[in-house]
């Protein structure tokens, strides 16, 4: 059989059109798909066309009002309760110390400064409505001069005859190899990091107990879970009183006691005369980023007062990805931390990361 030149461009072959005849019936079928697609949507109720943004306001207003009503709640739960917030200087520690205040606990300010206390106090006091707060108390507490604990607990528990909180945010870092690091700098960032928040909570543990009611929150960094290099005394302090606020956790809940542990990663901070706004669409434009702002661990510390949650971790997927490889896939975890530490630009990496852990 002869085969003829087609007008498609292509042989007319015995089995079908030729190729140039066969890629305009499928862009013929693509149009017509098109326009049945166009014309669907014209056909369809225009309030059905409008069902869907509708459903993501009412979501986004829905998820925004939860949260508002839970603030509202955690705030309620410590209204004149006696609250004492160690290092209350951080930028941790002035939003604790500003959201306890504003939802009517009876403060207490632990700093190493008096005249930087003293400052921070007339702050909350200037902004807050007086018939709805109390005045903050001051402690001067310094984790570095241990043999002053007992006077520190003494004048603490003078201030209202009780503690019902102890948010222990307290933190000293050194970053070194191990090598470099003194035995000097390791006691003094054991007594910061370690001795002194169980040497405060010993303290308060007896008055507590007698009452049967009080709730210690413990502020730990994301390495009380997982140890990086260049880190060695650092990470050791907060695997310590990690293990510590564990054991006391078990021990003390007969007692009606609570103990939580909240492990972040590194506290950033916006700029100075940025504010952070929050509103219904904040919940789905929110940028990502590896650390949390002192707010967002402040609203955290403040709803487990009301949840009661053993443990949180407030870190995004990379971290915690970490922390379960550590715990399921040993070998593989101490095999990247050492392929890091041997190469010259990853152990750059890590100090980087390294330094920007929590305050």
């Amino acid at each position: 059989m002869e085969h003829k030149p087609s007008f498609w461009g292509g042989l007319e072959s015995p089995g079908g059109p030729g190729p140039m005849a066969r890629a305009l019936s499928t862009r013929s079928g693509l149009l017509d798909t098109k326009i049945m697609d166009t014309e669907y949507l014209l056909s369809m109720d225009p309030a059905a066309i409008l069902l869907v943004p509708v459903v993501v306001v009412v979501t986004a207003v829905v998820i925004f009002l939860h949260s508002l009503v839970l603030k509202f709640l955690s705030t309620a739960t410590v209204r004149n309760k006696v609250v004492v917030i160690t290092d209350a200087l951080t930028g941790l520690g002035k939003e604790c110390a500003k959201l306890f205040h504003e939802g009517g606990a009876r403060v207490i300010l632990c700093g190493k400064t008096w005249e930087k206390l003293e400052g921070f106090a007339d702050n909350l006091t200037s902004a807050a409505d007086p018939k709805l707060t109390f005045p903050p108390k001051l402690v001067l507490v310094d984790f570095g001069d241990m043999n002053s604990m007992p006077d520190v607990i003494a004048e603490t528990m003078e201030c209202y005859g009780c503690v019902d909180v102890l948010i222990l945010n307290s933190s000293l870092k050194v970053k070194a190899p191990v090598q470099s690091t003194s035995l000097k700098m390791d006691k003094l960032v054991m007594d910061n990091n370690y001795f002194g928040p169980i040497t405060v909570a010993k303290g308060f543990l007896p008055s507590m107990m007698s009452r049967r009611t009080g709730h210690v929150i413990l502020v730990n960094s994301i390495q009380g879970k997982l140890a990086m290099p260049f880190r060695a005394t650092y990470a050791a302090s907060k695997h310590a009183v990690q293990a510590f606020f564990d054991c006391l956790r078990a021990e003390v809940q007969e007692y009606g006691i609570s103990v939580s542990t909240v492990n972040h990663t590194f506290i950033i901070s916006p700029p100075p005369g940025e504010k952070t706004k929050k509103s219904i669409w904040s919940i789905f434009s929110k940028q990502k980023v590896m650390g949390i702002t002192p707010a967002e661990a402040a609203n955290e510390i403040l709803k487990i007062l009301n949840s009661k949650k053993r443990e949180v971790v407030m870190a995004h997927s990379l971290p915690k990805m970490a922390i379960y490889a550590r715990s399921l896939f040993p070998n593989v975890f101490f095999a990247v931390m050492a392929a890091g530490v041997n190469n010259a630009a990853g152990v750059n990496n890590i100090a980087a990361l390294a330094d920007s852990e929590e305050l």
